[in-house]
Order: C-alpha cells, then structure tokens, then sequence
C-alpha cells in the first residue's frame, strides 16, 4: 500500500494503552448488510463514537433492524455504502462474501486509505484480495458471540472475545491492520484475540462446534424430558446444564460425570434401550457423544481401560431382529 493508505492508518495512533483513534477523526462507517451482525457491530461503533452514514437492507427485517438499531443510516445499494465509508463492514454469509469482495472491487467504490473489515468466521483476510488491489485496509473481526440482532447484543459485546486476522508479513502496513482491527474491538468493549488466517477455519469450526450443536443437544434433552411426561424440562434442566458448562469451562474433562466416566455400562445400556423404544432419532447422537466422553475420560486417565471397553461395547449398536 502506499502513501494514499497511510492516511486511513494515520487515523490511529500508538499509546501506552495500545492503538486509539485521534482525536476528531471519528470514521464514517458503511454496514453491508444490516443483517444481525452488520446492525450490532454497527450500532457498537457508534455507541464508540463513530457515524454509521448508510446501510445496505433488502428484506423488512433488516430494514426495521437497521431502523432500531443503526437511526440515521441512509439505506443504498452496497456500492453505495462503501463508496460514502471510511470503513466499510461487510456482515454478508460466509457464501455471499467472495462474489461481494469482487462485485465492489469491480464497481469503483474503493479507495486508499479505507477500511475494509468483514465478518466471517471461516475466512481470514485472504477473501479481501480483490480490494486489496486498491490499497485498502484488510481487516476480518469475528465476534465469538451468538448474536440475535436485537440492542442488548450491543452490551453483551463487552464481555465477548473477537477474532482478528490481518495480512501477515514484515510490511509496517501489515501490523498496521492488526492493531487497527484490535483497536476497533476495543473500542466497541470486546476483547480482541489474534487469529492467524491458516487458523481460521479451524477456529470457527470450534466456535460452532461449541455453540450450535449445545443448543441442539440442550433441545435434544429437553424433548426427552417432555417425552417423559416430565415438565417444566427447561426448569429442570437448567441448574444442572449451567453447573456443567462452568465446571467444563473451569476444570476441562474433570469435570466429567455420570455413567460413561464411572464405567457403569448397565446403565447405558438401560438408556440406549429405552432411547430406541422411545426416541429413536435420539439414540445415534448419545452413542457418538458417549463413545467420545469414553475416549476423552481413558485418554485424561479417568476411565481405566477396561472399563472403557465395557462402555463401547454397551454403546455398540443393537440390530433387533
């Protein structure tokens, strides 16, 4: 990048506290789109003190989203929005990003000097490629947070972490774009955490490792519950859930419990037969998280081998006649 994209790294400068933006240049932002993402991360910038000056939203939910949450954002065409930026969010699905980058590099909407951040989690900097050719700033932030779109996600964003992954080499423009992407998290109240680009694939598989298939497997149990006869299922699930999720959290596989760790496989053996009369569709997922508790616990030395084989054995699959 040359001296044209110096000027929009010019608007940062070093302190003992880390980058912080110069006083008076506060930066006109651009939210492609406001889906849920693009409207809470842009509301946080300007609840930092930055002007989000336009909005990209088709759909009436994103619509009435930006209206909430981004007031006074002129609703344009994408092209539109970046080329009114300082810095440009593209908060697009991870499949729309690419043909977006490339539209808008196309579309003589870029400049030196600006920002350019996307929000996928998958992607590193790589996608950007194609705007880069403009001596724009690369910058790709991934919020570790589920987000619903709604205000009080702008709030929850002070406890939460941010991925951040810059172009990586010697070039002075390179860390540039590392500390401007930690400086912006910092100022919407998040925790920024470096993310190399090989890394990033790896690292949102974990996040929606984590976070999706937890909301699918509280559901799971919820509904087995109710199958039961068992009501209220989220009141009785939520001391022990919450105390589970801490104490993993905290304490890593010691924080195991229950029948696979104790190496009782009579019991599992009761679940699964009960999970196949009652529940059919259920009784896969239990075998595979079983069978990889049965592995974590006699990897971490908390399940003696022995007992291990018992609990696979129990956990293998039944074909009735």
């Amino acid at each position: 990048m040359g001296t044209d994209a110096d000027e929009g790294v010019g608007r940062w400068e070093q302190s003992s506290a880390g980058p912080t933006p110069r006083e008076g240049s506060r930066l006109a932002v651009g939210v492609v789109s406001a889906g849920r993402v693009g409207a809470v991360l842009g509301a946080a910038l300007a609840a930092a003190g930055h002007t989000v000056v336009a909005a990209s939203a088709v759909s009436r939910a994103s619509r009435a989203r930006a209206e909430a949450l981004l007031p006074g954002a002129e609703i344009l065409p994408p092209d539109e929005v970046v080329r009114r930026s300082d810095l440009a969010l593209l908060a697009v699905p991870d499949d729309v990003l690419p043909g977006l980058v490339r539209g808008l590099a196309a579309s003589d909407c870029l400049r030196p000097g600006q920002i350019v951040v996307h929000t996928c989690g998958a992607a590193g900097v790589g996608v950007l490629a194609p705007a880069v050719e403009h001596d724009v700033l690369p910058i790709a932030l991934h919020p570790a947070m589920t987000i619903t779109g709604r205000a009080e996600d702008v709030a929850r964003l002070s406890g939460a972490c941010v991925g951040v992954t810059a172009p990586e080499g010697p070039l002075e423009d390179a860390e540039a774009a590392w500390l401007v992407g930690e400086a912006l998290v910092v100022e919407m109240g998040a925790e920024p955490v470096r993310i190399p680009e090989a890394a990033r694939p790896l690292y949102h598989a974990a996040l929606a490792h984590g976070a999706n298939h937890l909301v699918t497997l509280v559901r799971e149990a919820a509904d087995l519950l109710r199958g039961a006869g068992i009501e209220p299922a989220e009141r009785v699930l939520a001391p022990l859930l919450s105390a589970a999720l801490d104490n993993a959290l905290r304490h890593g596989d010691r924080a195991l419990t229950g029948p696979v760790v104790r190496g009782d496989a009579g019991t599992i053996a009761t679940h699964l037969q009960h999970l196949e009369d009652r529940a059919p569709d259920a009784a896969p997922l239990y075998r595979a998280l079983a069978r990889r508790t049965a592995e974590r616990a006699r990897a971490g030395g908390l399940l003696d081998p022995a007992a291990a084989d018992h609990v696979v054995s129990a956990l293998a699959e039944r074909h009735r006649p």
